[in-house]
């Protein structure tokens, strides 16, 4: 009877539901928090003036990123004390919610229609971006099922679900239209293929006509391939779609190696369109320079690592991939924000993670984080830093070489 209590209490993963919690993993919270309270004081600098301009108020940016601010908190701790694995369990939920959200956005009474694009749904007392959800409700089910069938993985027949629904989202996502995000969603997809275990022939088989859909997109919508001549010379329009880039570069290169201090940016006096957000990274760079950019990377690596230290040790095949999409997501947008903001890659719009103004992608990442500290909390093995092999080998405890000599003795007396 006992055993068969036991047995009902077990999870899909073999793990015991009633196993003692861990402790949190406080530098991933830590730096989390740091990040967030550097974003409120960014977004306050970089958008008091355009706030003041277009609604009355230098707070009002501000305003709606402590709002953002509190409710990410909320939902961080909320999902750090849930059981991770709830998560599996709804992840049919989780992925129909994220669809419906891509979906109504079309509806003219629900969807927002802001700079030509229907991306935000509008609620009482503030809009909620469809595709920040998206994003994490495709690697809550990429990880369910990637993580529970690894039979499956190594076929091109057992990744079609995941390529599907991903497909599904990026189709939506630039219906929008929405280019970076789409980007982004679609090398979240591979990543997690490719940690899940995929063929690389598999892999390139996907890559292959997301590269020529890419194209045919930036061929067929004239602004897109203006933003690729701009990208390649934006000194050939500076006052059209040049003009983004180069006051980027009048920003980062006004900021020296230690910026012209707080609050002291000249580019946020709407020289630098959304300097609050998708191109908040340029004010830290001429308020703080050089050295201020390289304390936020340093963030953010130190964040990523973490994460993936804890999918290391993670208990199961869905708890590591879900962290490792959660640190890959952050990597993505982080890599494309600041390839964009230094004119690596062609502009594009997409929010600096934890930083740029922004409610609801504040608080999806900070429920990202919250999963990530429960994963932890239910793993009771230490496993090694990412990257970081061990050195030498161990050396087994002298009892055991002590033992081991008494038995080849004994074996020797019983052989004489």
């Amino acid at each position: 009877m006992k055993e068969k209590r036991l047995r009902k209490k077990r999870d899909p993963f073999g793990s015991h539901i009633n196993d003692p919690l861990g402790r949190s993993d406080i530098v991933l919270v830590a730096v989390t928090l740091a990040l967030v309270a550097f974003g409120v004081l960014m977004v306050y600098s970089a958008g008091m003036y355009s706030g003041e301009k277009m609604y009355g108020t230098k707070y009002y940016f501000v305003y709606k990123q402590l709002l953002g601010a509190g409710l990410g908190l909320a939902a961080m701790f909320l999902f750090s004390r849930i059981d991770y694995r709830v998560l599996y369990k709804l992840r049919y939920v989780i992925l129909a919610v994220s669809v419906v959200l891509l979906a109504i956005v079309f509806i003219p009474s629900v969807g927002i229609e802001n700079y030509g694009a229907r991306r935000w749904i509008n609620l009482p007392f503030f809009t909620i971006q469809a595709s920040e959800v998206g994003k994490f409700g495709f690697i809550v089910f990429a990880a369910a099922y990637l993580g529970t069938r690894p039979d499956k993985v190594t076929s091109f027949k057992g990744i079609l679900p995941v390529i599907g629904v991903g497909g599904t989202m990026c189709v939506l996502i630039i219906l929008e239209p929405n280019m970076s995000v789409t980007i982004c969603m679609a090398a979240l997809m591979i990543v997690m293929l490719f940690l899940s275990g995929a063929k690389i022939k598999h892999l390139l088989a996907v890559i292959a006509p997301l590269i020529a859909a890419a194209v045919v997109l930036i061929l067929i919508e004239p602004y897109r391939f203006k933003r690729l001549m701009a990208f390649i010379d934006p000194w050939d329009s500076p006052l059209a779609e040049g003009y983004q880039l180069i006051q980027s570069y009048f920003g980062l290169g006004a900021g020296g190696f230690f910026g012209v201090g707080l609050f002291n940016s000249r580019q946020k006096y709407l020289f630098l369109p959304f300097s609050e957000s998708d191109f908040i990274f340029s004010v830290i760079g001429e308020e703080l320079g050089l050295f201020g950019c390289m304390i936020v990377l340093i963030a953010y690596i130190i964040m990523i690592r973490r994460a993936l230290k804890v999918a290391q040790g993670a208990p199961d095949r869905f708890g590591s991939l879900l962290c490792s999409g959660i640190a890959a997501i952050i990597a993505i947008q982080v890599m494309v924000n600041v390839a964009v903001v230094t004119g690596s890659i062609p502009p594009t719009g997409l929010p600096l993670p934890f930083i740029s103004s922004g409610s609801s992608g504040l608080i999806v990442f900070m429920s990202g984080i919250g999963v990530v500290n429960s994963v932890k909390r239910r793993s009771h093995k230490s496993s090694p830093l990412a990257f970081i092999k061990p050195v030498g080998k161990v050396k087994p405890p002298r009892a055991e070489k002590t033992n081991k000599r008494a038995k080849t003795k004994m074996r020797k007396a019983a052989t004489h």
